[in-house]
């Protein structure tokens, strides 16, 4: 670990390392973090984030967020923002689950309504929303089908009746990034994607019925602009991504870049799982273009989940979505690359920003957001541990040091492993059962895997967050359902 001593303290929850620090560094590194949570920082997150600043074409710094922890490449948590004409991409930036994110959910439904509904709500949804490992999803694609869902993304549920108009003016990106190419799939990835549609996962993926208790009202004015705005409100939220097809693109393309990284591109890294290419490089064009339908893929998957979702509180309430209020609050995504413009050093320029298990979190008067938070800024939703609880914040002015980023989630302080070792998913079961949270899984050892105790705590990632100036909280979410794959 670099020593306290070896950092420059920008702000309270800003630390910076010197490209001094290692040779081969082209920027800074900076950590986003209270004293405690960089006291609890793994040592490899320093050697990750330090790697990662060697990146060709960097600009500004190496990034780790409050959440960030040992992850493939970036630590998990980690964001590099690279010259779109001069600089590389990287598989490792972005992860194997491309675009996992989160959706947000409200409904006009309070507590008292759903309590006595709730285990139902929770059996229903645990049976059309398929979780698990190689779970099969709700709809039956063609292999032809599949790759036109995966160039358009949630606009190809809109058009197949399973999408509201609303739902992608309220997604990132409208729910589609351009540039997607089908044609520059796998065929295995394509196999391992087509019958995956509208499926939860599993691990850290999760679909879970909250509660807004009025105390954890933060910022009223902005929760109300966002539709939070009643005691006791119910809201659903969920985290997933792009499943097994995801994982296939990002493995092909590492698997060809290793390939030419060094023999016909001349670099070098001291990490292999820093593979990159230059962005305008044949390969790195066609990785891009495969990442792309990852995105749009794990975009019409969380759209068909939500699809579910409004029709199992339709069926159980006997009214139609629109009374019951379930509009979509917002899609964010994490496991990106995606081109912006932001301004260095006074002057506009195009940016390939790789976030890996970070939010982008735009602040007001952005063009990208819908016209609904162009005033507010964005939304940010934030998943806490099973047993914690979440947070829905909002990006800010003063954003532009991270090129808009912040965190993702409360970040695993315990390996699977240990959590596997340390708890038993039976007995965490009925203990959160007995705190008003009713879970349905699809193994004990999955369970057990997601205990809180294996997560850091959400509260000191959100105040670290707003201590740094990254995003600002608004509301922080209670759970009482969960459906853990």
């Amino acid at each position: 670990m670099v020593a306290r001593k070896d950092m420059k303290r920008i702000s309270k929850a800003v630390w910076e390392i010197p490209p001094s620090y290692k040779a081969g560094m082209r920027v800074p590194a900076r950590l986003y973090a209270s004293e405690k949570l960089l006291d609890k920082m793994e040592e490899g997150i320093i050697e990750q984030v330090t790697n990662v600043a060697m990146l060709p074409g960097i600009v500004g710094y190496a990034h780790c967020m409050p959440d960030g922890h040992w992850g493939y490449g970036f630590p998990i948590g980690g964001m590099a923002a690279m010259d779109a004409a001069e600089g590389v991409i990287s598989p490792g930036g972005i992860g194997f689950d491309i675009n996992c994110g989160m959706r947000l959910l409200r409904t006009n439904l309070t507590y008292e309504e759903v309590k006595p509904k709730l285990e139902t709500l929770v059996d229903s949804l645990y049976k059309r929303v398929p979780a698990g490992v190689g779970a099969s999803g709700m709809i039956r694609l063609s292999r032809d089908e599949f790759r036109q869902l995966i160039e358009q993304g949630s606009g190809w549920c809109e058009r197949h009746g399973s999408a509201w108009k609303e739902d992608l003016e309220r997604t990132e990106h409208g729910g589609c990034v351009g540039g997607a190419k089908a044609s520059k799939v796998s065929t295995k990835a394509i196999e391992r994607g087509f019958d995956q549609v509208g499926t939860l996962g599993s691990g850290n993926h999760y679909l879970e019925i909250q509660v807004v208790k009025p105390e954890n009202v933060i910022d009223a004015e902005t929760a109300e602009a966002f539709g939070i705005d009643r005691p006791n409100q119910v809201v659903i939220m969920f985290h997933c991504g792009s499943r097994g097809f995801g994982h296939q693109v990002a493995t092909d393309y590492l698997q060809s870049f290793l390939k030419v990284m060094g023999p016909k591109y001349g670099i070098q890294m001291p990490d292999r799982e820093l593979a990159c290419t230059p962005l305008h490089s044949p390969e790195g064009q066609d990785y891009f273009s495969a990442m792309n339908c990852a995105i749009n893929f794990a975009f019409a998957n969380r759209q068909m989940i939500a699809h579910r979702i409004r029709e199992v509180f339709s069926d159980i309430f006997h009214k139609d979505p629109h009374e019951l209020g379930l509009e979509q609050v917002y899609d964010v995504a994490h496991n990106t690359a995606v081109l912006e413009m932001h301004m260095v050093e006074g002057k506009e320029r195009e940016l390939l920003v790789h976030r890996k298990g970070a939010t982008r979190a735009f602040g007001p008067g952005r063009a990208e957001l819908p016209a609904i938070y162009r005033k507010t800024g964005q939304p940010v939703i934030i998943g806490g541990s099973m047993e914690t609880g979440s947070y829905l914040l909002v990006g800010v002015d003063g954003g532009e040091a991270t090129f808009y980023t912040t965190a993702h989630g409360s970040g695993r302080t315990m390996s699977r492993r240990q959590a596997k070792k340390q708890f038993r998913g039976q007995k965490l079961r009925e203990q959160m059962k007995a705190r008003g949270i009713y879970v349905r899984c699809v193994s004990y050892a999955g369970l057990a895997e997601e205990a809180g105790a294996a997560y850091k705590n959400i509260d000191e990632v959100v105040r670290a967050t707003a201590q740094a100036g990254l995003s600002k909280p608004v509301v922080r979410f209670i759970p009482i359902g969960n459906i853990k794959g």
